[in-house]
Order: structure tokens, then C-alpha cells, then sequence
């Protein structure tokens, strides 16, 4: 068993807290809005009011975590904003999360938001967790296919796991 932390815990990320719960690993979900905390504790996952944006507010929420699960491939604003989220927002949690219990990071890099900037930012997760030596997952299974990608983001997951640093699911 594992803790596993959705940063970006949406519809999707909901679908993955439920097979993780299900294979008996404890998971921690975050979401911006404070409606967003209800279905995550519905689920049966522990629920954390945090911004992707305001990396500060998610410090605590990798205290026990082994995986980090990045899920903002399809996060919605202006095109500056998601630059920056994938960009130096995604950096900086990448050194805050990389100085921690976590051991695993999974990036999803698909999804709506611009292809160049979820390909610099995997780019960024690949070269941070490779200096650090923490194994991580690209996980590219677009998501218009549900089950698809659930099955791939749980793989995903797994392979971290494992400690194995892997390219894309």
C-alpha cells in the first residue's frame, strides 16, 4: 500500500482515486475549489483545498506521499497562465515535492492544454526526476477514452512504484 497524491483531483482524477482506493492504496486529492472537496471525500480519499498556481498551498499535502500524480493536462485559462503552470509553477513544485517523502512522479502530458507546453513540461519532469534519480511516468493517453486512460494513469502509477523511470503511457 501507498499514498498517492492527485495534484488536480477533477473527474479524472476522481476515476483514478477510486481504482487506487479499490487496489488498497491511501490517496490524498487536491482541488482549487471548495465544492471539489465533497466528491473527492466521496470517493473515499482524503481531500485537500490547494492551487497548482500558489504552490505553497500544497506543500503540506506531500507529507507520507510515495507518488505525486501532476493531472493539469486538460486545466482551462488564458495561454500565459497554463505556460506558467507547466513552466516555472511546475518547477517549483517539482523542487518542493522532489525534497520530500515523495518517491514517484506521474505527469500528464495530454490532454487540452497546448501539446509545446505539456511536451516542456514533461521535458522539465523527465530532467528533474532523472538528477534527483526518482522514478516517474509520462502518461500521454489522451482522455477522451475514460477507460483508456484510467487503466494507463493506474499503470502509470504502478510503475513508479516499482521505481522504474518510464517514458509515455
Amino acid at each position: 500500500m501507498a499514498r498517492v497524491l492527485i495534484i488536480g483531483c477533477g473527474c479524472r482524477g476522481l476515476a483514478l482515486a477510486r481504482e487506487l482506493i479499490a487496489q488498497d492504496h491511501a490517496v490524498r486529492g487536491t482541488t482549487r475549489a471548495p465544492a471539489g472537496l465533497v466528491a473527492i471525500e466521496a470517493v473515499g480519499a482524503e481531500a485537500v483545498l490547494g492551487d497548482p498556481d500558489v504552490v505553497g498551498t500544497l506543500v503540506r499535502s506531500f507529507e507520507h506521499v510515495s507518488v505525486a500524480c501532476v493531472l493539469l493536462g486538460s486545466a482551462e485559462g488564458p495561454p500565459a497562465r497554463l505556460a506558467a503552470l507547466h513552466g516555472p509553477r511546475l518547477a517549483m513544485l517539482l523542487a518542493r515535492m522532489l525534497d520530500t517523502t515523495v518517491r514517484g512522479v506521474v505527469y500528464e502530458a495530454a490532454g487540452s492544454v497546448d501539446p509545446d507546453v505539456l511536451a516542456a513540461g514533461a521535458a522539465l519532469v523527465r530532467e528533474r526526476c532523472e538528477d534527483s534519480r526518482i522514478p516517474y511516468a509520462l502518461l500521454d493517453t489522451g482522455p477522451a477514452d475514460h477507460r483508456a486512460w484510467t487503466a494507463a494513469a493506474v499503470a502509470a502509477v504502478h510503475s513508479t512504484l516499482a521505481g522504474a523511470p518510464v517514458g509515455p503511457r
